[in-house]
């Protein structure tokens, strides 16, 4: 098992997931997923916004390292501040499902919008031209592993992450509210 991205919370630099496309042998296509770091907590709201900023006034479309992935940004309610958060993540499709995973790059511990998600599974989705309300549910055994192996095929990083960390990493379905 390799060694997780960072280590600690406390650690001076934090990973921040990015995406660009790549041909990745298997089908001809998808997506590679990469760990750049960033110093402060601060950088990684910043790049956060920009990319939200970017999204909303481009219509989903945005540059950089997330310039040709499909991108959505989830709205959760804070498990303990109760608060809106907003995060732009990753995705894939299962029929009318939206697919999630939570990765945080393969370190020790889920990203915080799973912790929200969890707590109040009530969220928002924002697609491009399309914003809707979903229900959130965290999906386990055979079914975890057919969206696991179905993304991380698209996005061969995701193997990579489950590798790098001992938590088997939760998939997310979003559902939509009708």
């Amino acid at each position: 098992m390799r060694e997780p991205v960072a280590q600690t919370a406390a650690h001076a630099t934090a990973a921040v997931l990015h995406v660009s496309a790549t041909v990745d042998g298997r089908d001809g296509g998808g997506f590679r997923l990469g760990l750049g770091t960033v110093g402060a907590m601060a950088d990684i709201n910043e790049f956060n916004r920009h990319l939200i900023d970017e999204f909303r006034t481009n219509g989903g479309k945005v540059s950089g390292p997330f310039g040709n992935a499909p991108i959505l940004l989830l709205t959760t309610t804070g498990a303990k501040s109760g608060k809106e958060r907003i995060n732009p993540l990753v995705f894939t499709r299962d029929g009318d499902r939206i697919v999630i995973i939570a990765s945080k790059g393969g370190y020790p511990t889920s990203p915080d919008w799973f912790h929200n998600l969890v707590a109040h599974p009530d969220v928002r989705v924002e697609l491009p031209g399309e914003t809707f309300e979903a229900k959130a549910t965290v999906v386990d055994g055979g079914e975890r592993d057919r969206l696991f192996a179905a993304q991380a095929a698209l996005m061969p990083n995701f193997t990579e992450y489950q590798e790098k960390t001992e938590r088997r990493i939760p998939v997310v379905v979003l559902d939509r509210v009708a």
